[in-house]
C-alpha cells in the first residue's frame, strides 16, 4: 500500500495559475524553476529537474532523475526526460516556447555556475530574479497546507508528551536527542528540515540543558549548544549530561508530507533556579501579548518592538533573544515548506499580517545557567492567531 501523500491536481493547478499572473504583472515571458522546494511546491515532485513555466501557457517539467518517480508524483501535464541541461532550450522549444526574452530564475538560492551556464545555453535571454514572486505566492497558505501543517504540529505535540519518560539524570543530550528524534520519525518526519538562507542547515531541532543553553553557535536563532562537533552544524545537542535540576530546552522541528510546525518546550529532572523558572513566565507572558496584539495588517516590525518593550520591564532584557553579542533581531518567522518563511517578526520588517499566513512565535531568554522559553505555531484567521501546538507550556519536571 502507497503512504506517500501526493497534492492534488487543484492545488498544483492554483499554484501555477497565481504564479503566472505575478509573472506578466512583473513583465516576466517565463520563469525556469530548480530549486526543489520551490519545485515541489509548483509540481508535486522533488526530482532532479527543470520547470518552465510560461506566462500564458501550460508549463513544461524537465526531469533529470528519476523520471519514474516525477511521472507518478507529479500532476504537471507536459513531463518530459532530460538527458543533458544543454537541451533544456531544444526541448523547450519542442513544445512550443520560443520566447526566452525576460525569463526569471530563483536567483536567491541558485549557485553562481548554475546561473552562468543558464545564461550561456539560454544566450538571448534577459534573466531576472524572480525569487521575490515565489515567496510572495507561499506565505498565503491554502486550506490543503494548512491541513498539513497541522499534522506535523499534532507530530511534535505527541511526542513533547513523551519526554518525561524518556529522562533520566547523567544521560547526555544527544541521547536524549536521539530518543526525542526516533519518536518524530517513527511517526512521519522526513527528516530534512529546509531553510533558504545560506548556509543555515541544521539538523532536526534543537536539544540543551543547564549552562549549554548559553553556548553560542553559526545558527541564526537565539539558543545555541555545543552539538557533537566542530563540523557538521555544530548546533544543539552535544555530549554533555544532564544533571539534577538542569533546565533542558528542547526546540525541534517537525516536518510531515513537507510541512515544518515548530515548537520549544521546557523540562527539568528536579527543579531549576529561581531565575530559570521567573524568566519562563516572563516568555510566556510575552507570547501572551504579542499573539494578542497580532491582527491582520498588523505590522511585523511593530510586534517585534512590543516585544522588546516587553521583555525590558521583566528585568531580562539583556538576556532576551540571546546573550550580548548574539543576540537575534527577531521574534518570529514564517514556517512552511521551509522554516524561515515570510512573514518575519524582525526588526525593521515592514510586512503586514494576512490571513492565512503561517507562523512561530519564539519569546526566549539566555541565562548563564541555561535556555528558557516558549514556541508555538500558528495559522493566522481573520481576528487573529490560531495556535497548532497544544503540548503543555509550563515546565515539566520529572
Amino acid at each position: 500500500m502507497d503512504l506517500h501523500q501526493y497534492t492534488p491536481f487543484n492545488e498544483i493547478s492554483s499554484r501555477i495559475e497565481k504564479f503566472q499572473k505575478k509573472l506578466c504583472d512583473g513583465n516576466c515571458n517565463s520563469a525556469l524553476i530548480t530549486q526543489h522546494t520551490d519545485l515541489f511546491y509548483l509540481t508535486g515532485t522533488s526530482q532532479n529537474g527543470y520547470l518552465f513555466i510560461p506566462c500564458d501557457k501550460e508549463p513544461v517539467l524537465m526531469i533529470r532523475k528519476s523520471f519514474q518517480r516525477a511521472k507518478k508524483e507529479s500532476s504537471i501535464k507536459n513531463i518530459v526526460e532530460l538527458k543533458s541541461m544543454k537541451l533544456l532550450p531544444e526541448i523547450i522549444k519542442k513544445t512550443g516556447h520560443t520566447d526566452f526574452k525576460n525569463t526569471g530564475l530563483e536567483l536567491d538560492v541558485l549557485p553562481y555556475n548554475t546561473c552562468a551556464f543558464l545564461m550561456k545555453i539560454f544566450n538571448e535571454s534577459k534573466f531576472i530574479d524572480i525569487s521575490s514572486i515565489i515567496r510572495d505566492i507561499r506565505k498565503i497558505k491554502s486550506d490543503y497546507e494548512i491541513q498539513l501543517l497541522e499534522h506535523s504540529c499534532s507530530v511534535l505535540d505527541k511526542v513533547f508528551e513523551k519526554v518525561p519518560e524518556m529522562l533520566k539524570v547523567d544521560m547526555t543530550e544527544v541521547e536524549l536527542a536521539s530518543l526525542f528524534e526516533a519518536q518524530m520519525r517513527k511517526r512521519g518526519y522526513s527528516g530534512c528540515c529546509q531553510l533558504r538562507s545560506f548556509d543555515q542547515n541544521f539538523f532536526m531541532g534543537n536539544l540543551v540543558s543547564g549552562k549549554s543553553g548559553a553556548i553560542p553557535t553559526f545558527f541564526d536563532g537565539p539558543v545555541g549548544g555545543a552539538g557533537v562537533s566542530p563540523a557538521n552544524n555544530p548546533h544543539g545537542a552535544g555530549w554533555k549530561k544532564i544533571n539534577k535540576n538542569d533546565i533542558i530546552y528542547i526546540d525541534y522541528t517537525c516536518v510531515v508530507n513537507g510541512y515544518t510546525a515548530d515548537a520549544t518546550r521546557m523540562f527539568a529532572i528536579g527543579k531549576p533556579a529561581k531565575d530559570i523558572t521567573d524568566a519562563h513566565k516572563a516568555a510566556l507572558m510575552i507570547q501572551k501579548e504579542i499573539v494578542k496584539a497580532i491582527k491582520p495588517q498588523t505590522n511585523c516590525a511593530d510586534i517585534y518592538d512590543k516585544a522588546i518593550e516587553l521583555a525590558a520591564e521583566t528585568g531580562f532584557g539583556k538576556h532576551f533573544m540571546g546573550s550580548g553579542c548574539d543576540q537575534v533581531k527577531f521574534i518570529g518567522h514564517g514556517v512552511g515548506l521551509e522554516l524561515d518563511e515570510p512573514p518575519v517578526f524582525a526588526k525593521n520588517f515592514n510586512m503586514k499580517i494576512e490571513p492565512k499566513m503561517t507562523f512561530a512565535i519564539e519569546p526566549k531568554f539566555v541565562l548563564p545557567d541555561g535556555a528558557v522559553g516558549i514556541e508555538n505555531t500558528y495559522v493566522m484567521e481573520d481576528d487573529g492567531p490560531k495556535v497548532l501546538t497544544h503540548a503543555k507550556e509550563e515546565i515539566i519536571c520529572v
